[in-house]
């Protein structure tokens, strides 16, 4: 993903999620052409890389991001508290090993022409289960007009009803290895998924709009409000004593302007002193705010 791959890298997995053959050039090995290959991907990343990847204007206008399922799901510090080994493996949990260790054991599909290629039979959708997916599809539609809510993330929207059949395709292996079609109630399953991670797009999009400094100002905001006890704030008081992310005076002066613009401070034309000590520009913290 650096600056000068990061087209190709992006267009090569999205032609490779698309199941065109992997195709790869390099100066000493000439030209090596992969068929028949599948690929799965899952990355984590923490919230601020991948803020980085939901403002990318190439990845966004490439396709690669349509073709990624996203979930950011809360925190959980604050209530990781410390439990009890369980004995018994949850009932759930035992079916899921047990699934999954049977597919793992299932005999390759192998190409008799070609040793070592997987040769994967056909997972036809069935007439129930297209009807799902259809009407799944036309909703979408109507949702991708010009006012419509999912135009915003009208990249992955148009690839919903595509993910939401892979899905229902994984459901129904997982279900039976060795079923012969894809039911509608993995399909529904599969919709209900996607909508999901729809949900999830438009949460995220709104999300890497807000600007660093904004999301800054905002842990100022829980600080003074939470843990500061004086009535006025000063700009040494914002980086020597707040949020670790403010070290400096000129971060501390965005984070106090934005906060003084949105009406969480006011300046004391004055200063004042704070904590003992004299300050001559000085933020008074609306009183009607706290508690």
């Amino acid at each position: 993903m650096s600056e000068e791959a990061r087209l190709r890298t992006a267009a090569g997995l999205s032609a490779a999620w698309d199941g065109e053959p992997i195709r790869r050039v390099r100066a000493g090995d000439g030209i090596t052409i992969l068929p028949g290959r599948r690929v799965s991907l899952h990355l984590m990343a923490q919230p601020t890389v991948t803020d980085i990847w939901l403002r990318d204007r190439l990845l966004i206008d490439q396709g690669l991001l349509s073709r990624v399922l996203i979930t950011s799901p809360e925190s959980a510090m604050g209530s990781r508290v410390s439990q009890h080994e369980a004995t018994e493996i949850p009932p759930a949990i035992a079916c899921y090993r047990s699934r999954l260790l049977a597919i793992l054991e299932a005999p390759l599909p192998l190409s008799s022409d070609v040793p070592n290629e997987l040769s994967p039979r056909l997972l036809p959708v069935s007439a129930a289960a297209r009807r799902v997916v259809t009407g799944f599809a036309d909703h979408i539609e109507t949702m991708l007009g010009t006012d419509g809510e999912l135009r915003p993330i009208s990249g992955i929207a148009n690839k919903l009803p595509e993910h939401a059949a892979r899905i229902a395709g994984v459901l129904t292996l997982v279900r039976d290895i060795g079923a012969g079609e894809i039911a509608a109630a993995e399909m529904a399953a599969g919709v209900e998924l996607a909508q999901y991670y729809a949900a999830e797009a438009l949460r995220l999009d709104g999300g890497s709009r807000v600007s660093a400094e904004l999301r800054l100002a905002q842990r100022a905001l829980y600080w003074l409000l939470g843990q500061w006890d004086e009535p006025a704030v000063s700009l040494p008081d914002l980086y020597q004593r707040g949020p670790g992310a403010i070290r400096d005076g000129n971060t501390a002066r965005k984070v106090a302007a934005i906060l003084e613009e949105h009406g969480w401070l006011m300046r004391m034309p004055d200063g004042a002193v704070i904590a003992g000590v004299r300050r001559r520009e000085a933020w008074l913290i609306v009183q009607g705010l706290r508690g």
